[in-house]
């Protein structure tokens, strides 16, 4: 049967940061099935890993959320490499993913790192609605090449105070809006952000790899650095280590920390 991990990723801590579940499968299955199993866990994402026998990479990742499989997951990578290492395999772990190219993830200065494609972030026309549904006035709109959208508020506390209409929302023409802004000055991360995705099934996701390969130049360009902490203020929260590496335009490593809080067998 089926051996299954839940990781709270994005944390040094349980029960903080996005927690994630993880199977690690010996043969193939059908997307009907895995797509049941995500929609059981109800987290916002489950891993699903196979091993496979190439130079090319080590294991097949692929991730679905209650409702549907999406292209790229930080906070699952990072929970996969994880349970992997739990597991005694030996980094750096490379990832085979279907949209996402080979993600790879090595384990240094006491944190794991993900290497992601950068995605750099335009400005576009402000979707009709999307300040009432935030209940706030944008700064800027943005979007990176996939179709959530980036909106940048006055401060932290704006973010940390969001009360969104999530009915409103799941009628953006996107698949999730990020919402951000600069840290309080006293604080010791960068900037600060929330992700509500309805529309995929989740209302507000705790912790949000992927849409750091957004703010990640997002950022760096507005603060003039290129190596930095974040923190996503879900109620759970979560940190986030931030490298642009030189001479890599095209890459954003994503770094933070992961604990297991259960574990247990499908009986299906």
């Amino acid at each position: 049967m089926p051996r299954f991990r839940v990781v709270d990723a994005f944390t040094d801590q349980p029960f903080g940061g996005n927690p994630a579940a993880v199977l690690v499968l010996d043969e193939p299955y059908e997307d009907s099935w895995a797509q049941r199993v995500a929609a059981e866990f109800n987290l916002s994402e489950t891993a699903f890993l196979r091993p496979l026998d190439g130079d090319g990479a080590d294991y097949e990742l692929r991730w679905f959320t209650p409702r549907t499989e999406v292209a790229l997951c930080g906070h699952a990578t990072l929970a996969s490499a994880h349970a992997l290492l739990e597991d005694g395999v030996s980094g750096p772990i490379r990832f085979a993913t279907r949209h996402s190219g080979t993600l790879t993830v090595t384990h240094r200065d006491g944190r794991l790192w993900m290497d992601f494609p950068v995605n750099p972030a335009e400005a576009v026309a402000e979707p009709e609605g999307l300040a009432d549904a935030l209940g706030v006035r944008p700064l800027r709109v943005s979007s990176g090449r996939t179709d959530d959208i980036v909106v940048e508020v006055a401060d932290e506390q704006t973010v940390r105070g969001l009360t969104p209409d999530l009915t409103a929302l799941r009628a953006m023409p996107c698949r999730g809006v990020t919402v951000t802004a600069l840290a309080d000055p006293d604080r010791p991360y960068a900037f600060v952000s929330r992700f509500f995705a309805p529309r995929v099934g989740v209302p507000e996701d705790p912790v949000t790899g992927s849409a750091h390969t957004v703010l990640a130049p997002y950022w760096a360009e507005r603060i003039g650095r290129t190596s930095f902490d974040a923190f996503q203020c879900s109620a759970r929260g979560g940190l986030l280590s931030i490298e642009l590496p030189a001479g890599a335009p095209d890459r954003v490593h994503i770094g933070g920390g992961a604990v297991t809080v259960s574990e247990g067998e499908l009986r299906v």
